[in-house]
């Protein structure tokens, strides 16, 4: 009944920080309320989308699993924003709900060092301000020093429809006790989420709607999946009407957002149909996102209808909706109300400041979303082990990731609202795209033995490829010779007038990886240019054709984004010297002007040593370091 790491919590969080934790060679239990349920998607069929495709994505890099079972589980693949920059594009899949639960549990079960028990967790246990094991509600007791909690919505979870109340963390499931977490001083809040109904699938007229397909050559989340050929099943898009908008007006007073019997903050960018209907009453009509559920498509999510409105009033008002004139819903939407942890009581290693060895994982630290909470999961499972071993915790920094920002947004700001990442969240995005994701963090997944050797060397090597492709891109110029010009033009390309470096012509929206199968040519006209190098050019030219097609592709968009991350490393350059900056003792933080009266009492409460130190106070911001610190070089310069 000993383990080296406990996990209590079966959904996305909890799959990560368990995989992790036994990946990494710790005796793990995973500690969930339903088996079955392991990888449930409570609220849509999907993973990724905006922002959410870049967590997916560095989860992979990392050694998580969520990038390969959506590739295996997916029905339809997107990539979001194409015709937009890839530093914004995000990657989004339908998935099998049902294959994906089955698939994640039978990961887990096959995983070494990895025990599942079907329990409800009811009480942490501690000694001396440390976790030392768990008790369930059949009275087991499991002793742990590391504990990592992924209760998801099930913590005090009361769902709403209409006027009924039930004590549950999803419809039909249990809700759970807060685990004593209050008695141990950290600080909880309350936060609402809600989803939408399902509706039978033979009940729909689609021949109204508008199809929305997947991509004629999607791409796969995980860079280890080989041979992808996905099914690419349609979704559909629907619209509300004024009627519909009418039956949920005349139904305000019975919906639970309006009563006053919905206490928790709800998510700001997810509001439930009835939020949409009073918020922007000037609009006549709302989108809908006809999504199936698996791959039979015999039940379809209504995307865009979230609502915790009676049975009887979601019946009337979608059935008002074209298409759905004759819609059977099979399972209803509703509003769930939880508790949260504010994650101001956590370090960067998601560990609790108040007790050693508790760390805290997805929607218990104020998120929503699934991806935000795998991510947080992984986090968790990585420090739980390194903690174990006595080892320096793993703490990805704002310019590193997507993950990053998120605990580091979590931790220093704390959040009073379902917390979801945006791209505009993170300062240095042109650095933190999709499609490099792999080559920015693989490093950690094999340090910390989540990614095999072979794994990690296939990766090396096509680092290697655009690192080599960018350093000669970036040495090497053209002119704006006949030759020259001649040879841009047979690629479809626009002569050039002057000198110019060829990673700006590769960066030019026009390229692409087609045309970079032909630039090796290039350098035979270098060649004659200067033909004391041509041994070197011939080198470069064989060098290019036998380029991946991989490596090809992330290279064209390597040149694309060059100079914007010439600018942003001075940035992050900047930041990093910012941090090291000695804040003297007995500074006087009142006198700075420009610092609101919030972040002065901060300041001088928590008195930090540098500006490293300030920028993990909650509400500090990056432009009160910036102020502080010019105040601190002109006290310096007077006091000289």
């Amino acid at each position: 009944m000993n383990y080296d790491v406990v996990v209590i919590g079966g959904g996305h969080a909890g799959i990560e920080a368990s995989h992790a934790a036994a990946k990494m060679g710790a005796k793990t239990l995973l500690v969930t309320i339903l088996a079955e349920q392991i990888g449930a998607a409570s609220c849509n069929p999907a993973i990724g989308g905006l922002a959410k495709g870049h967590l997916v994505k560095e989860l992979d890099a990392l050694g998580g699993v969520m990038g390969t079972l959506t590739d295996a589980c997916g029905i339809q693949f997107r990539v979001l924003n194409e015709s937009k920059g890839a530093a914004v594009r995000g990657s989004r899949a339908q998935i099998d709900m049902d294959s994906y639960k089955k698939a994640a549990r039978n990961l887990l079960l096959a995983t070494p060092n990895l025990t599942i028990t079907q329990e409800i967790a009811e009480e942490i246990l501690t000694e001396n301000g440390e976790v030392s094991g768990v008790r369930t509600h059949l009275g087991n007791i499991y002793t742990t020093k590391k504990l990592v909690i992924t209760t998801g919505t099930f913590l005090n979870g009361l769902i709403h429809v209409g006027e009924k109340k039930l004590s549950a963390g999803r419809v039909g499931e249990f809700a759970s006790s807060d685990l004593g977490l209050k008695k141990l001083g950290l600080k909880t809040g309350r936060l609402k989420t809600g989803t939408c109904p399902r509706v039978l699938g033979s009940s729909i007229d689609f021949s109204v709607f508008e199809e929305q397909g997947g991509d004629a050559n999607p791409t796969a989340f995980s860079f280890k999946t080989r041979e992808f050929k996905p099914m690419q099943m349609p979704c559909y898009i629907a619209y509300t009407n004024e009627k519909t908008h009418e039956i949920i007006r005349q139904n305000f007073y019975r919906a639970p957002l309006f009563t006053g019997q919905i206490e928790g903050v709800g998510p700001r960018y997810c509001p439930s149909i009835e939020d949409k209907v009073n918020r922007f009453s000037e609009r006549n009509r709302h989108h809908l996102f006809v999504e199936p559920q698996t791959k039979e498509a015999t039940e379809f999510y209504i995307n865009g209808f979230s609502t915790s409105l009676p049975y009887d009033t979601q019946v009337a008002a979608l059935r008002s909706v074209k298409g759905f004139e004759n819609a059977i819903i099979t399972r209803h939407g509703y509003a769930i109300e939880y508790d949260y942890v504010e994650p101001t009581e956590l370090y960067h290693s998601l560990e609790t400041k108040r007790i050693k060895g508790l760390f805290l994982a997805g929607q218990i630290n104020g998120t929503t979303g699934y991806e935000e909470a795998a991510a947080q999961g992984l986090v968790a499972g990585i420090n739980a082990v390194l903690s174990l071993r006595g080892e320096k915790p793993f703490v990805l920094a704002r310019n590193e990731g997507y993950i990053g920002v998120l605990v580091d947004d979590l931790v220093t700001k704390g959040t009073k609202e379902p917390y979801r990442m945006f791209t505009s969240r993170a300062e240095f995005r042109l650095l933190l795209r999709e499609e490099n994701a792999v080559l920015r963090l693989s490093g950690y997944g094999h340090k910390f033995g989540l990614l095999s050797d072979d794994e990690f060397a296939f990766v090396s090597n096509l680092k290697n490829e655009v690192e080599h492709a960018m350093a000669i891109l970036s040495s090497e110029y053209a002119t704006s010779s006949e030759a020259f010009c001649s040879f841009l033009g047979e690629l479809g390309e626009e002569a050039i007038t002057q000198k110019t470096s060829l990673v700006k012509l590769v960066g030019k929206s026009t390229f692409n990886a087609q045309k970079l199968a032909r630039f090796g040519e290039i350098f035979d006209i270098c060649a004659q240019r200067e033909v004391e190098r041509k041994g070197e050019f011939e080198a470069f030219k064989a060098f290019f054709e036998t380029l991946s097609q991989k490596a090809k592709e992330l290279v064209v968009t390597a040149a694309k984004y060059y100079h914007y991350e010439l600018i942003q490393q001075d940035e992050v350059e900047k930041m990093k010297r910012l941090m090291d900056v000695k804040i003297p003792r007995g500074f006087d933080f009142t006198s700075v002007k420009g610092l609101s009266k919030e972040i002065v009492e901060k300041l001088q409460l928590f008195t930090p040593e540098t500006l490293a130190a300030a920028s993990q106070i909650s509400g500090v911001t990056p432009a009160a370091l910036d102020i502080l610190h010019i105040m601190i070089k002109k006290a310096a310069k007077n006091e000289a």
